[in-house]
């Protein structure tokens, strides 16, 4: 099974009238999911992709996603999953850097999107709505076969943001995705009568293994909720009977504060999964209590597929570890040199295994940056215990995790260079109950832009807000801007982020934005 497509058709052949996907009302068995998949490939052949070229796809968690998903696989194509969130700058960062030929684009992004492949060049658009994308895959050719390709023939490039500021495409494998979802069906047992969780963005390397590809692995169904709202989401554990959920911490939070909690059926479920920040114990044990199952905890990156390590099911859990290391992948605890630091002492977190990536997408000095011996440095510092579980102590880049996606500094502060009022700008993160961390910048202004009393200086804070704000993904944007004359520097000029102050305040000064 080397096209990772492979997973849906040898699925279809097993279970063809199973439920596949669902939402609210929609239904979509297998055999459909297959059918329109076959008729996704038929379009790309008359727009004249060719196997290998990349195709983009920018939309949420609706049935359309998975048919392009292995439409395009099953092709020979290579996915570029985006955000729906990204304004049309960063697409058509996304797009030129990849080289995609074509992008496919839900109706709701669907002029940002175009604006994105204006600017690319020479990119095809195809909008996904709910009646003409039908009708263009209802007149379009089936292309049953599926391409024959190598374990190691890129499948998916994952943009992850660096500490350059440019997001740098994470080339994953066949046979990287394939593992990965192997693993990720092997530690919560699926099996055809489940039905998960389907609210993790399939954009988004979490959700695209541990929910899409484990489920359609397993021939188990998924239901579908294109934008978490923890109401819905409980509804939907009731009327669809899900048996796993998987999320990130702030979906547990919200679910656990919703007052309909208390009143929802939840017995269905059979266990939870989470990562991509870290869980409160406190939080966890709430939702253990609360729900009636367990909730494991683990560790992943865009680089590996994403699944390093995961507390087991039934096995002993130690406070603030993210478990040991799951079938296929190893981690080192490394210093500067590369040599192994003894157990309990902190180094940076290093892996190899099946589900580390190919590379950086046409980025040899990043790749060989990041994987200079064939362990891949996370970025992350962490120790290892005696029984081989792993703490994650600090972060070693700049990173903010914020409701578990990655921010990285350097890029928001670039689009906040670009107002006329900012003479320098450093951004942080800082701790916050709901999101893990919020962005915070920092800016210094240009002397003849410096307000001249409160009411100037609230307008000022505004309008550099919006600034970010059009310009960077909703999760991306500083929910608080703070203004200073000038930012602590050292010798060199280098702006000292460590002696950076935040003005406490009781509630952020920008709003939040819908989706954000």
């Amino acid at each position: 099974m080397a096209n990772l497509a492979r997973v849906l058709t040898d699925t279809v052949a097993r279970v063809p009238e199973r439920t596949a996907l669902k939402l609210d009302e929609t239904v979509v068995t297998y055999a459909a999911l297959e059918a329109m998949s076959a008729k996704v490939a038929g379009v790309l052949a008359a727009r004249g992709v060719a196997p290998g070229d990349r195709v983009g796809l920018v939309m949420p968690n609706i049935p359309q996603m998975p048919f392009i998903y292995y439409g395009a696989l099953r092709y020979g194509a290579v996915v570029v999953p985006m955000n729906p969130l990204l304004k049309a700058r960063e697409i058509a960062y996304h797009l030129q850097d990849s080289g995609a030929r074509i992008v496919f684009a839900w109706e709701g992004v669907a002029a940002e999107v175009t604006a994105g492949a204006e600017e690319a060049g020479n990119v095809d658009v195809v909008s996904v709505d709910s009646v003409e994308f039908l009708q263009l895959l209802a007149a379009a050719d089936s292309r049953l076969e599926v391409a024959d390709v190598d374990d190691e023939d890129i499948a998916v490039i994952l943009y992850t943001s660096g500490t350059t500021g440019r997001p740098k495409g994470a080339a994953l494998t066949h046979w990287n995705l394939l593992s990965n979802a192997q693993v990720s069906r092997s530690l919560l047992d699926t099996l055809e009568t489940d039905v998960i969780f389907g609210g993790l963005p399939f954009f988004h390397v979490f959700g695209q293994t541990a929910a899409l590809n484990s489920a359609v692995l397993a021939g188990a169904s998924i239901s579908l909720l294109p934008r978490f709202d923890a109401g819905k989401a409980l509804q939907i554990i009731e009327r669809d009977g899900v048996t796993i959920f998987e999320g990130v911490p702030t979906m547990y939070v919200a679910m656990l504060r919703h007052p309909d909690v208390k009143t929802t059926d939840l017995s269905s479920l059979r266990g939870a999964i989470t990562g991509g920040s870290a869980m409160p114990l406190e939080i966890l044990h709430e939702f253990e209590d609360v729900f009636g199952t367990y909730l494991l905890e683990g560790y992943g990156l865009s680089e590996t597929s994403p699944i390093v390590s995961f507390n087991l099911p039934g096995g002993e859990r130690k406070a603030g570890s993210i478990g040991r290391p799951v079938d296929g992948m190893e981690v080192r605890i490394l210093d500067p040199e590369g040599r192994d630091v003894p157990t309990g002492e902190i180094g940076e977190l290093s892996i190899r295994g099946e589900g580390v990536m190919k590379g950086y997408w046409h980025n040899d000095d990043a790749t060989a940056a990041a994987i200079p011996d064939g362990w891949f440095r996370s970025g992350d510092l962490a120790r290892l215990d005696e029984e081989g579980n792993i703490y994650i102590v600090d972060r070693k880049k700049d990173m903010i995790l914020r409701g578990g996606y990655n921010v990285y500094p350097r890029e928001v502060e670039e689009v906040l260079y670009g107002h006329p009022a900012v003479a320098e700008a450093a951004v942080i993160g800082v701790p916050d109950d709901l999101h893990g961390e919020e962005i915070v910048a920092v800016v210094g202004l240009r002397e003849e832009s410096r307000p001249a009393d409160d009411s100037a200086r609230d307008q000022l804070v505004a309008e550099i807000a919006q600034f970010a704000k059009d310009r960077l993904a909703a999760y991306k944007y500083p929910r608080r801007i703070q203004l200073t004359d000038a930012l602590p520097k050292g010798p060199t000029g280098k702006i000292l982020k460590r002696e950076i102050t935040v003005e406490p305040v009781e509630a952020p000064l920008v709003g939040e934005a819908p989706g954000a």
